[in-house]
């Protein structure tokens, strides 16, 4: 059983200047961490490539893809909110986050690998059908959903969101849509004040979003009742052709930018239970891609622990 790493220096070429949290060093720093030890040479290494623009407008308005070009191209130092931070590169190398996610998908669907890691940046999580928002510019996860959904066929997809801030974009884009099932753990209230219990989605799509929100201080006890009490029974009902992870890292207890207490051991933890559902109900299909943490560190180490997780369980079998 083979798992999938992908990522690019390009990456850090998306400046989002002194003191933004969400900076290239993440993948920096993370892939110094990697490449020291000696197991991450038997993941298979994954070529990046860009999205093409029809791949965008699977989950974006043409209007902001436009948008979007025009001000990273003129120079401005944010797009749309004051908190997507861009410089002149930024467009591109969002393009090249989101045909990443794309390139895992279809190493996957080929048989190339049976689960895999994007290591990319922008993150997509908050970007809405016509907006960047919260360090997002394309919503890489809805761009991945929507090619396996129109490639592939795969009928039924879950988005497992683990981001300590709730993923909006992604709920928004497909809220009303039955065949693909969003489940969100987040901290709440907090950034950007949705993924309240109640929001469950919209006619046809009504059940097919889960939210479990979390008050601040929520530990691995809490987080772990959470998906045995809700979050698995769901994925077990639903019976998902593939699971996608928004892989955030932010719920960690060093984190600088939210209050919740996880462990690095325990992302590995959240790690085995998807595969376990996987496992049973889509033939070991899980690919992930990172959306936020910021405490260099953690997050070095907690990408680490979810990549062996996704090796050496699929080893076991």
């Amino acid at each position: 059983m083979i798992t999938g790493f992908l990522s690019d220096t390009r990456f850090i070429e998306h400046d989002t200047g002194p003191g933004h949290p969400e900076c290239g060093e993440r993948v920096a720093t993370t892939m110094r961490y990697l490449q020291q030890h000696q197991w991450f040479s038997d993941i298979k290494q994954i070529e990046s490539k860009f999205a093409q623009i029809d791949d965008i407008l699977t989950v974006h308005d043409k209007q902001f893809i436009k948008r979007a070009e025009e001000v990273c191209r003129s120079g401005n130092s944010y797009l749309d909110s004051i908190d997507v931070n861009v410089c002149r590169d930024s467009f591109d190398i969002a393009l090249l986050a989101a045909g990443s996610a794309i390139q895992l998908a279809d190493e996957m669907m080929l048989g190339n690998i049976n689960n895999g890691f994007g290591l990319l940046r922008p993150p997509g999580h908050h970007a809405e059908n016509d907006m960047a928002l919260g360090f997002c510019i394309f919503n890489n996860i809805a761009v991945l959903a929507r090619h396996l959904q129109q490639k592939y066929k795969l009928d039924k997809i879950a988005i497992v969101d683990w981001d300590v801030h709730h993923g909006n974009g992604t709920q928004h884009l497909f809220e009303e849509e039955p065949s693909v099932l969003y489940i969100s753990i987040h901290q709440f209230p907090y950034y950007p004040g949705t993924g309240n219990y109640y929001e469950i989605g919209i006619g046809r799509g009504k059940g097919a979003t889960l939210n479990c929100p979390m008050p601040a201080g929520s530990d691995t006890d809490d987080y772990a009742a959470a998906f045995q009490h809700k979050i698995l029974p769901k994925l077990d009902e639903f019976k998902p052709e593939c699971i996608l992870i928004s892989a955030g890292f932010d719920a960690h207890a060093a984190d600088p930018l939210a209050q919740m207490l996880l462990s690095d051991s325990f992302y590995g933890w959240m790690t085995e239970r998807l595969l376990e559902v996987a496992d049973k109900h889509c033939q070991g299909r899980v690919l992930s891609l990172l959306e936020g943490g910021y405490d260099l560190d953690a997050l070095a180490r907690c990408v680490a622990i979810h990549l062996k997780t996704l090796k050496n369980l699929k080893e076991k079998k």
